[in-house]
């Protein structure tokens, strides 16, 4: 087999991959961190710098949205409660999941990871929104702020 006919499979592969990922049976409603992790990993999975994403969810925690809010350097991106509070409020959403990437792979909150969270909590808190998670998410795993107590 030549190079050609070896880069066309391999070509055919990958947009067979991510077809079905497009129509794998993911949950659409949040019951557990496992599942923001499954639908937001998506997004901020084999990537070489940060990304944060929010995922805006109605009362029943179905997903009404996921929107990538900002993408950044290869150790931070820059968060603006407003770029998160506005289509919370268009979609009217009743909660939201926030995530971004560790493209380190370290898992830890860092200093402004936790001063973003607190500060997004207290913003949508005066639309009556709540920040229901924040997820760290590396290739290897994730952290759920809500599961290690630290909402």
């Amino acid at each position: 087999m030549g190079p050609a006919k070896s880069i066309t499979i391999s070509a055919c592969l990958e947009l067979s991959r991510r077809k079905s990922e497009e129509h794998s049976e993911a949950p659409q409603q949040i019951r557990q961190s496992r599942d923001s992790y499954q639908i937001l990993s998506r997004y901020l999975i084999d990537l070489q710098h940060e990304q944060f994403y929010a995922m805006y969810l109605n009362r029943a925690n179905h997903v009404l949205g996921v929107d990538r809010i900002s993408s950044g350097g290869i150790s931070g991106t820059v968060v603006d409660t407003r770029l998160i509070c506005k289509p919370a409020i268009m979609q009217l959403a009743s909660s939201v999941i926030v995530a971004h990437n560790h493209p380190s792979g370290n898992l830890k909150p860092s200093s402004a990871d936790i001063e973003i969270t607190k500060k997004l909590k207290e913003g949508l808190k005066l639309f009556d929104i709540k920040l229901l998670d924040h997820l760290i998410i590396t290739d290897s795993g994730y952290l759920s702020f809500a599961d290690e107590a630290m909402l």
